[in-house]
């Protein structure tokens, strides 16, 4: 005879608890103790499988039940729970299925419910989808049926706890280390910056390692959906964040709203995590406006559809010839990084771009740095010109510091 199921004995340790949940982790662990030995008079089990159930019922009332050792697992990165299909987890890039499964939908519910409770939101199946976080920063998606229809879908995208570095993407083998000065020097010569990618190809961990090139007496506000960045020697940060809407519909806070109040909050930078639809016109008056060096992100499959995408968006926000926006936009961002997915699942750098303004064809777009492909060997980002836009460079000293970095690749 086994042991009794762990939600049987949850529910007989919460029973015995006065203050619920919010009891002390050593009062819960003492309930969990007093009902496991009651039950070993009825029960058989080893000792490794009565430590193993105190655990599981631990994790159950405090952490994220079966998930918690994924989460504490630094080289898990994205935790997805399909209904009763089962877990996946995301490990160097690549999805694989989890050994362990809840036992059923309404054990998935109840830890929806047990992660949305402390944020005072609500998910329910007239308000299906949910945004939500833990309070270790992970990002957690939420989707219900009917509009789900594989059950309850639960996506959390875990960050690193020290923040995301120039140095860790390198050793991700995200780019090549002598590019890190290439990346300084735009970066503090105040080259506004876009940065495009597929759905996690890494451009809000991108965003987060350029942010090591801000100079300490600059004063940072970034603004997001979710919110992802974190730059953690920043001292003068302002994040802000969007609302969404209550159940009737009012007090939302857009990307638009929140771009245009931090025009007034004195920014040296503006970093808007990314840019998704009309608010894309006050990101771009923002970057016209005296705000060099900003930044922000942008789904897209390459650096001129990025434009592209850019200036669709625009045109959602204000009625303009098209022409009026290809010169805002042309004006306004000096450099496009595209970021992509090999087929082994690592992250790459696999162009870097220059837009050198507008003429009769279009965007003039210059390639500085492109990801090739190497029969037999592994690809690797080659140099392929040099910056024509040098004025801001030599104006805050960094010119020859960007020379010799690119003599590096070649190029000088």
């Amino acid at each position: 005879m086994s042991l009794p199921d762990k939600g049987v004995l949850r529910k007989r340790v919460l029973g015995r608890l006065k203050s619920g949940t919010a009891a002390t982790d050593e009062e819960i662990y003492k309930a969990i103790d007093e009902v496991i030995l009651e039950e070993g008079h009825f029960c058989y089990g080893t000792l490794e499988q009565k430590k193993e159930l105190r655990k599981r019922i631990f994790d159950s009332i405090r952490g994220l039940d079966i998930l918690e050792d994924f989460l504490k697992d630094d080289a898990v990165t994205e935790i997805m729970v399909t209904g009763d299909s089962g877990i996946f987890l995301e490990r160097n890039g690549r999805a694989v299925r989890a050994d362990a499964a809840f036992s059923g939908e309404e054990e998935i519910y109840r830890l929806i419910d047990q992660i949305i409770a402390p944020m005072n939101r609500m998910v329910n199946e007239s308000s299906p989808v949910a945004d939500t976080f833990l309070p270790d920063g992970s990002r957690v998606n939420i989707v219900l049926p009917p509009v789900s229809l594989s059950g309850p879908v639960l996506t959390i995208r875990k960050f690193p706890k020290e923040g995301m570095t120039i140095k860790r993407l390198v050793e991700l083998g995200e780019f090549p280390v002598e590019l890190a000065d290439v990346l300084s020097c735009l970066v503090q010569g105040r080259y506004s910056i876009l940065v495009s990618g597929a759905t996690n190809s890494g451009k809000s961990s991108l965003l987060n390692a350029l942010s090591e090139f801000f100079l300490p007496d600059e004063r940072i506000i970034t603004i997001e959906d979710s919110a992802e960045l974190k730059f953690f020697h920043v001292d003068n940060l302002v994040r802000l964040q969007t609302r969404n809407p209550n159940v009737e519909g009012r007090n939302e806070v857009t990307m638009d709203e929140l771009i245009r109040t931090s025009l007034r909050m004195r920014p040296d930078r503006i970093i808007v995590g990314e840019v998704r639809g009309k608010e894309a016109i006050s990101m771009i008056q923002a970057f016209s406006t005296g705000h060099h060096g900003s930044l922000s992100s942008i789904h897209a499959n390459s650096c001129p559809d990025a434009l592209r995408r850019l200036e669709t968006m625009v045109l959602m926000g204000m009625d303009m010839p098209l022409r009026a926006v290809q010169g805002l936009i042309g004006s306004s961002v000096d450099i496009l990084i595209h970021l992509g997915r090999l087929p082994s699942g690592s992250r790459k750098i696999m162009q870097i771009s220059e837009v050198r303004g507008v003429n009769r064809d279009g965007y003039e777009i210059v390639p500085l740095f492109s990801y090739k492909m190497i029969p037999g060997e592994e690809g690797r980002l080659q140099a392929e010109g040099i910056l024509g836009k040098t004025e801001r460079m030599s104006e805050y000293g960094l010119y020859e510091k960007y020379r010799k970095a690119m003599e590096r690749f070649g190029v000088g």
